[in-house]
């Protein structure tokens, strides 16, 4: 669902800098991802399930912890070991 383009207010307070958000923008949460995108600024809702999966995948990398960064591979045989079938 698109909402029709609407104006905000920057504004700065303290050393931040800030945007008064219109009331069709508004957030039902205490906190929000950000990402710029080209000159775009993205702003997510930050659910706790980001944070659960955060955790969830550190925690599956830790377990790889300690394996050798390549695993060998079988060797493929040479030309000359194969058998003819003549």
């Amino acid at each position: 669902m698109n909402t029709p383009a609407h104006t905000a207010k920057v504004f700065t307070t303290g050393r931040s800098q800030a945007v008064r958000l219109p009331k069709a923008f508004r957030f039902d949460t205490d906190e929000v991802t950000i990402e710029k995108v080209g000159s775009a600024v993205i702003l997510r809702p930050k659910h706790e399930d980001d944070a659960v999966w955060a955790a969830r995948v550190q925690s599956l990398l830790a377990g790889f912890e300690g394996m050798p960064d390549e695993i060998e591979r079988d060797r493929q045989p040479a030309v000359d070991d194969i058998e003819s079938l003549d």
